[in-house]
């Protein structure tokens, strides 16, 4: 059975943190919300949390690093709506704390970057058609870092900023390739927060983390693409 809600949103790596409080938002406002995530059983807990307290939440069984992951997601999503209002790929990855692109584990790289590059390119690629369909224009978001940004960045978790800096280049380039077809793309610098990423001592709340990320979503002027943005302002690249 289809959703009957009007607005459909998809969010990876929406188990916990930022993409769990996305998922949670979006959902209070209306949205069918489909948790994406590898965890059967954190996925089914977490949408069956959103359902009992009245929202419609749907788990998808999805691992941005397997392509046949992927397409079956695409398969199971395309039995439960016909069209996708947003997407917002959120799933990565940082293990590189300390680390030092001089002597960087090859391994390390390439899991990092197939994660937070590669990934979100194939989903966005696979679940386009029902973008595409969206009767208000769709919207694709990039849950990106300050790290990122190359006039900020160092020697921060090289493998981790340079992974959010390629994910800057792969908004600009969707967001021009989907112009016509009324798609907005973006990028968001949710700030330091407090997740397991993050760590305990990060200075913004969850919350606040996800606030700008929703805002592009669902209430962003859909003429806005092709941007980096922080608390709702567009930043640097």
């Amino acid at each position: 059975m289809k959703t009957e809600h009007k607005k459909v949103a998809l969010v990876t790596g929406a188990t916990k943190g930022i993409g769990r409080e996305v998922a949670r938002q979006l959902a209070k406002m209306g949205y069918a919300v489909f948790i994406g995530a590898r965890d059967r059983q954190r996925g089914c807990e977490v949408s069956e949390a959103l359902c009992a307290e009245g929202y419609e939440a749907i788990f998808l069984q999805l691992d941005v690093t397997d392509p046949v992951s992927i397409k079956n997601a695409e398969g199971t999503f395309s039995q439960k709506a016909d069209h996708l209002d947003v997407l917002v790929n959120n799933a990565a990855i940082l293990e590189d704390h300390g680390e030092n692109l001089t002597n960087m584990n090859a391994e390390l790289l390439g899991r990092t970057m197939k994660t937070n590059v590669v990934g979100p390119i194939l989903v966005s690629q696979d679940f386009l058609p029902y973008l595409k369909l969206a009767p208000n224009g769709g919207r694709i978001v990039n849950v990106s870092s300050g790290a990122g940004a190359l006039g900020e960045m160092e020697t921060y978790a090289p493998a981790y900023s340079i992974s959010k800096t390629a994910l800057n280049a792969v908004t600009k380039q969707f967001a021009g390739a989907l112009r016509a077809d009324n798609i907005a793309v973006n990028s968001v610098c949710p700030g330091w927060v407090r997740t397991d990423m993050g760590g305990p001592t990060a200075s913004r709340s969850i919350e606040k983390g996800a606030e700008t990320i929703v805002w592009l979503a669902a209430e962003a002027p859909q003429n806005e693409t092709g941007k980096f943005w922080k608390d709702k302002k567009e930043m640097e690249w």
